[in-house]
């Protein structure tokens, strides 16, 4: 069993309203979010797996949490990656519960994060790029692991993406906190043509030293890259070509990684 601390703290460190609870614990927040709140989970253990949802609009993520977790709730242009309805009105409920063995271990997309922030967040997958188009919202990294696989247009959610700001050297990291094993990778590349370009040639950088180079075609369709298994901590989608086409915008929409928890 671990104890579970669900607080909203405002601006100043001042505890809006809290709950704790072994195992699984729900906050019902009344009254309208203000600029500096925080949503924060505190864990008796570190290094667990649980189910966060900081706002009823965006559902739980299953996360690997390693300390205490703290959400910054999004206000002006950070709202724009995220749908309207997340943290709007005047009623959020919220909830963390920890992972059975049997959905920790089970195969399934071990990148998707729809709480992922900047920063050191102690909450797995994690991304993080060497650029953000303009430093907006709604090109940031974490777009890429949100779970929002539209790409046929760009802005604001549910078109938010990692944005490269058309840098040749651009690149993007998704840790996982601990080793997973992993057989397959799907991109989901921006295709708002003419507006975008796209990447005929990226390189798959593993944590274990090997790599992979993929071809792409020029698609609103996901990329499906299947390899055999391997054991990693981390993958970075690096070395990004672009096709010959006169936009200079190719993005990407969403990462999928494939594959099971190491169990030890």
């Amino acid at each position: 069993m671990a104890d579970l601390t669900l607080k909203i703290v405002d601006r100043d460190g001042k505890v809006l309203c809290r709950e704790q609870a072994s195992d699984q614990v729900s906050l019902v927040r009344i009254g309208e979010y203000q600029e500096g709140d925080r949503i924060v989970l505190e864990t008796a253990e570190k290094n667990i797996h649980v189910f966060l949802q900081v706002d009823d609009a965006m559902g739980p993520a299953f996360c690997y949490v390693t300390g205490s977790v703290s959400f910054e709730v999004p206000f002006g242009e950070k709202r724009s990656g995220y749908s309207p309805k997340a943290f709007y009105g005047d009623r959020h409920y919220l909830y963390a519960r920890t992972a059975r063995e049997d959905e920790i271990y089970a195969y399934r997309n071990l990148a998707l994060n729809v709480c992922d922030q900047h920063g050191d967040t102690n909450c797995y997958p994690h991304a993080v790029a060497n650029v953000e188009t303009r430093g907006e919202a709604v090109f940031a990294a974490r777009n890429a692991i949100d779970g929002v696989c539209e790409n046929r247009s760009h802005g604001e959610w549910p078109y938010e993406s990692w944005g490269i700001n058309m840098q040749d050297d651009a690149e993007i990291t998704v840790f996982f906190g601990r080793e997973i094993e992993t057989d397959r990778i799907v991109l989901y590349t921006r295709a708002d043509f003419p507006h975008d370009n796209w990447w005929k040639q990226v390189t798959l950088r593993f944590s274990d030293g090997s790599e992979m180079v993929c071809e792409l075609e020029k698609s609103s369709r996901p990329h499906s890259i299947s390899f055999e298994r391997k054991v990693i901590t981390s993958v970075q989608l690096c070395e990004l070509i672009k096709s010959e086409d006169p936009s200079p915008f190719p993005a990407l929409s969403q990462i999928e990684v494939y594959g099971k928890v190491v169990q030890r």
